[in-house]
């Protein structure tokens, strides 16, 4: 890895013990992003913090956190009162145990990062478990202190890599039978799911995250590019669809369309030239 670690420790898996690193497997930087700006000036504008009831800026050493009550009041939690509460780190990612990989409920994916070796020997060692999860087909639950806080983590190899990706817990996880409640228990007869399984079959694919690009990302570079270059912006036009009320009907006439499934419009590869705004 030649980029810098998010963060450096050790993982522990049975009596095997070697230095790793975790390097975010995430970026943003192809993303357009804007300032907030006067418009009379051009400057940049800051984000002060003000007294809801006075009015009156209030200075950086008298902003607290506080907890709200039930009556509008709040509760001040102090920073050191916080602090306190932060788990100390002994930089270990401590195995746990091996699952399944199918068994996972992948809802609780948060945040991935490639993990990778800081030495040689880290290097032979995570390759080892690499292959010998791969031969098994699981994947590791590990906990360890990241960034202030405890963490869970599911390790699972990836080609020839490990990916460790943090877990969310599970209060932060709506439950499922509480949001689809009201779905109603239907049944449809076989044409009907015999079109839909038509439908899909006409549609198989695979999978190339490189042929779903982000257009309104793009469309933002677009317009940024056209101004900057004083060119008149382009509306897009979003193409009109038939509204078909019948389901079977919209089934047969989707089975019965002769035309290959659409691949999805790549990315140019040329950039824009636009530079983006911190």
């Amino acid at each position: 890895m030649t980029r810098r670690a998010s963060w450096k420790g050790h993982i522990k898996f049975g009596d095997l013990v070697c230095e790793v690193g975790l390097y975010s497997a995430l970026t943003s930087s192809e993303k357009i992003s804007f300032n907030i700006v006067n418009r009379k000036t051009g400057n940049r504008v800051e984000r002060q913090y003000v007294d809801s009831d006075t009015g009156d800026q209030v200075d950086k050493e008298d902003q607290v956190r506080g907890f709200e009550l039930d009556n509008g009041d709040h509760v001040i939690v102090e920073g050191d009162e916080i602090a306190k509460l932060m788990p100390e780190s002994d930089k270990v990612i401590q195995v746990e145990n091996f699952i399944l990989y199918d068994e996972i409920d992948k809802l609780y994916f948060d945040r991935p990062y490639f993990l990778a070796a800081t030495d040689q020997d880290g290097e032979d060692a995570l390759s080892l478990l690499t292959q010998a999860m791969q031969r098994q087909k699981v994947a590791a639950i590990a906990e360890a202190v990241l960034f202030r806080r405890n963490r869970i983590l599911i390790i699972r190899p990836h080609e020839k890599s490990l990916i460790a990706t943090t877990l969310n817990f599970d209060y932060e996880v709506r439950s499922q039978s509480a949001t689809f409640k009201s779905v109603p228990d239907l049944k449809f007869d076989d044409e009907m799911l015999e079109l839909a399984g038509h439908i899909i079959k006409k549609r198989a694919g695979t999978f190339d995250p490189a042929a779903y690009p982000d257009r309104y990302n793009d469309a933002l570079a677009e317009l940024v590019k056209a101004k900057i270059e004083g060119r008149p912006i382009k509306k897009h036009v979003e193409e009109k669809r038939d509204n078909v009320v019948d389901l079977k009907e919209a089934l047969r006439r989707s089975a019965a369309d002769k035309g290959e499934a659409k691949s999805p419009r790549k990315k140019p590869a040329s950039k824009t030239g636009t530079k983006k705004a911190s």
